[in-house]
């Protein structure tokens, strides 16, 4: 290791979350910080008993530093390129470099890929950023050319989503930015339909890419059924429901735009088709008055709990959420329930969903059990990773 780099001491005991790889350090831990310390610096971790146990970013907050590497290491320009290009390959043994009719995908995902604060998403050729690190914003330029490098011809242009998601606290006042390139299309294909992708303004990267296994499955249940999808977005479960021939299909959501852009998409894969509609309304609102309207409905919230502070108020959400949803579906239905809070365990939500089908006094089955897709990998030493949960119920 160069000199340089300030020395982290944590206290006594605080040590074994991190020998058994976990790679966050939480500002608790921390007994001595050996030199001055900026957000976004590279430091050493040891434990009181002087044992070197990783390197990372440091940041200001509960979680104080994220390692990045376990092992001494020096990370430099191929440190990082080597970290981007297991990447690619992971997702090239998912044949995501093959797929005629998929061209959009997670291609980093943070502490899954061992890059914590780094999220990128590839486009049909674009590759988005959101660094949640100031460590990974420091290093952008590093990261844009190793993208550049491993990914090659197949890489049109790099485009920065940060603004919104780096730490306000580090007052280094990011700006969305293209960083290179200029995009080809916003236009991608998932499993042969087609999708318009708003990154610079839309939520997250643009694309909830997440659900793309779990809106394959809701096409495989539509036949022939009424279909209701609550805070559609830009329409995911909605076209896929009409791909698999559902009768009807609602999309409802709080923003205008989102509605612009689901009509959008539907519009793109089913023109002058008459089956869907979209209506501009709360959530809560419209599943006051929807009994016996529908045989499926989709309820993929966004996060209702950001922080541990909001998780009593959030498990309350998912329960009257979804016994709204338990009372006015119709007999024989299948209910979608999703939430994406990473506070909110898979036990908790289990727990809200099923009080909210006792309240609502139906009986139900467990069909499916659901989670991330494969290009969302989870550390399996970081289990607050797997942030996406979701079930299928069949309600009698």
């Amino acid at each position: 290791m160069p000199e340089g780099y300030v020395k982290v001491v944590l206290k006594s005991g605080k040590d074994q979350s991190l020998k058994r790889f976990h790679p966050w350090v939480f500002s608790g831990a921390i007994k001595k910080i050996y030199g001055q310390v900026s957000e976004g610096d590279l430091v050493e971790v040891f434990s009181n008993k002087d044992e070197f146990l990783g390197i990372g970013h440091y940041q200001i907050g509960s979680i104080a530093i994220r390692i990045v590497s376990f092992v001494k290491a020096e990370p430099d320009y191929n440190f990082w390129k080597t970290k981007i290009q297991k990447a690619w390959d992971y997702r090239k043994s998912l044949g995501f470099d093959k797929k005629s009719d998929t061209n959009v995908f997670r291609l980093i995902h943070a502490e899954g890929d061992g890059l914590p604060g780094l999220i990128v998403d590839f486009y049909n050729g674009t590759a988005v950023l959101q660094m949640h690190s100031v460590g990974m914003h420091l290093i952008r330029e590093d990261l844009v050319k190793a993208l550049q490098e491993v990914l090659g011809d197949k890489l049109k242009a790099v485009y920065d989503k940060s603004e919104k998601t780096l730490p306000f606290k580090a007052e280094i006042q990011p700006k969305d930015a293209l960083l290179f390139g200029t995009p080809e299309s916003n236009e991608v294909l998932e499993y042969g339909l087609k999708f318009k992708v708003d990154w610079e303004t839309g939520q997250k990267t643009g694309f909830f890419i997440d659900q793309r296994e779990n809106r394959l499955l809701v096409q495989h249940y539509s036949q022939n059924r009424d279909v209701l999808n609550m805070f559609g977005y830009t329409g995911g479960f909605s076209v896929y429901a009409m791909q698999g021939g559902a009768r009807l299909v609602h999309s409802v959501d709080a923003s205008a735009k989102a509605i612009d852009l689901t009509n959008e998409n539907v519009a793109l894969n089913f023109p002058e088709d008459e089956r869907h509609e979209a209506f501009t309304a709360d959530a809560f609102e419209f599943l006051k008055d929807i009994q016996n309207k529908y045989d499926i409905i989709i309820l993929d919230p966004p996060a209702f709990a950001k922080h541990r502070s909001n998780l009593p108020q959030a498990l309350q959400g998912y329960k009257r959420i979804n016994t709204r949803a338990f009372e006015q579906i119709r007999s024989g239905g299948i209910l979608f329930t999703f939430s994406c809070s990473q506070v909110v365990s898979k036990e908790r939500f289990r727990e809200a969903v099923f009080s909210a089908a006792a309240i609502a006094g139906r009986t139900v089955r467990v069909m499916h059990q659901l989670t991330q897709p494969a290009d969302h990998p989870v550390n399996i030493y970081h289990p607050e990773g797997e942030y996406l949960k979701g079930l299928v119920l069949y309600v009698e």
